[in-house]
Order: structure tokens, then sequence, then C-alpha cells
């Protein structure tokens, strides 16, 4: 089964798709085709949206799912004369919250990604220079301001981790690559000895290890599914025997692999 959803937004989209990507996701069985309309903060391009929406009807059968964001009054009301299930989030949430605290919301657009408290931005974009500069091994002398170093073998997931944890929560992360080399020897390499309390380990199993190598070096020795088993079950091994926590990236999404590594790790995050 296929349906249409839609983020429709008059700012970036983001909290629409956040929310939807979470709600959808626990319908494993449909397969949704999901389309994000940012900026729609015009009469003129919330008719086009209408227009756009009640095409979904007409063309699939099916009626879109459509989540919004809207704040401004008029581009809702638009908006609420398409054909499709509305989640009108501000709605939904907002007006039982404006009960509760006896008082209206702002409605500002934008309000929940903005930069108002300029430490907190200044903390997250200073915490992803960090993670761009000590990727990969490539400044370990500024291991020291590390929160955490992520190590494990080549495409374990690694960078992307870092990124996502700085972006998000302003968590200094570096990592480090283990090579065939540091695990023929079974010991850390010296230059993490030193921040061994800094450690996480990623794992992953081999088989999707191997699929992942080989869209970047197809057919090589580094993408075969003998090397990829060798160095997960040499670097789990080398885990164990450091007493180094980790967890594996298979089954798990960037988002799940940065909260348990933050929680584990006791990383105190920005709010």
């Amino acid at each position: 089964m296929k349906r249409k959803a839609f983020f429709i937004s008059d700012g970036t989209g983001i909290t629409a798709e956040t929310l939807g990507h979470s709600l959808l996701s626990q319908f494993e069985s449909i397969e949704f085709e999901q389309v994000t309309l940012p900026y729609i903060d015009t009469n003129e391009k919330a008719e086009e949206v209408v227009r756009k929406l009640n095409n979904v009807v007409k063309t699939t059968g099916a009626s879109p799912i459509i989540f919004d964001t809207i704040v401004n009054q008029n581009i809702r009301d638009i908006i609420s004369k398409a054909d499709g299930f509305k989640v009108d989030i501000f709605s939904t949430f907002l007006s039982p919250l404006e009960k509760e605290l006896n008082i209206h919301s702002s409605y500002t657009v934008g309000k929940s990604h903005a930069g108002g408290d300029n430490e907190i931005y200044k903390a997250r974009i200073d915490a992803v220079n960090y993670a761009l500069d000590n990727d990969d091994g490539s400044k370990v002398k500024h291991f020291d301001q590390a929160d955490v170093i992520l190590v494990g073998v080549s495409r374990s997931g690694k960078t992307p981790t870092c990124l996502y944890m700085a972006l998000q929560f302003g968590i200094k992360a570096a990592n480090y690559p283990l090579t065939e080399e540091d695990l023929g020897s079974l010991m850390l390499p010296e230059v993490l000895k030193p921040y061994k309390s800094k450690l996480f380990g990623l794992t992953i199993d081999p088989e999707r290890l191997s699929a992942i190598r080989n869209e970047r070096k197809s057919n090589s020795r580094y993408a075969s599914l003998n090397q990829c088993y060798y160095e997960t079950e040499e670097v789990e091994f080398l885990y164990r025997q450091e007493n180094i926590s980790f967890l594996s990236t298979t089954d798990l999404s960037i988002e799940e692999i940065s909260t348990r590594i933050m929680l584990d790790a006791d990383l105190q995050r920005l709010t």
C-alpha cells in the first residue's frame, strides 16, 4: 500500500517533518511518498498547495496525509480546504497548552529553530566545527577538548554520528578509525591511551559493512566479506579487552546511535 504524505510549513518545515516522520514510521506496512513544502507564506502559495493536494486524490484515488505547522491563520484556513487527512500540529498541541498556561502563544514562524540563545547556538556551531576538524583522527592533538571520541572500523558510522551530536546537542565529538594494523596488535593506538575514558566504540554487522564498503570500493579486499568479518570480530575483541563501551550501528538510525552513546557516556546536552 502506498500513500502520499505532505509536510507543509510557512518556515523551514523541519518541525512538521520531524513529528510527521516519527508518526508515519509506526506504520511499517505502508510505503509513504513524503513531500516537504516549506515557506508557504502567502495566500497564492497556499492556494497552489491546495491544488496540488487535491490533484493527489484525483490521480491516486487516496487522500494525502497532511502535516502542517502553518502559523498564519489566513493561510491555515486556505490549507484546511484541501482534500486530505490533516494533522494541524500547532493547533493540536498549542491550544491545550494555552488553556493550561492561561496565556496565548506567540505563534511566531521559526521560533523553535531560532538562534535566540546565542550562547547555545554558538556552542553548537563550535561543536560542528570541532567534529569536522577532528574527523578520522586528523587532529589527535585536540582530543583533550573532546567530550567523546568514537572509535571503530572504517564505515561503521563514526562521522555522521559525531556531526549529529554536535549539531543537535553541542557535543564535541571526535573520531578515530581503527585500522587493520591496530587490530592486528590487539592494542589501543598510543595516541588514544591518554583519552581512554572518553572512548566509545562502534561496531556493525559484517555483511552490512561489506555492502556499505562495496558502494565505495566495489570488489576490493577492503569490501570483501572475509575482511569485514575479520575487522568486526577483532574490534569487538579489542573493546572487551580494553573495557570500552560499544554498540552495533547495524539496525540503528543516527538519532538512536547518538542517544544511546550520550546516555551510556553520561554526556550533558545543550538545551
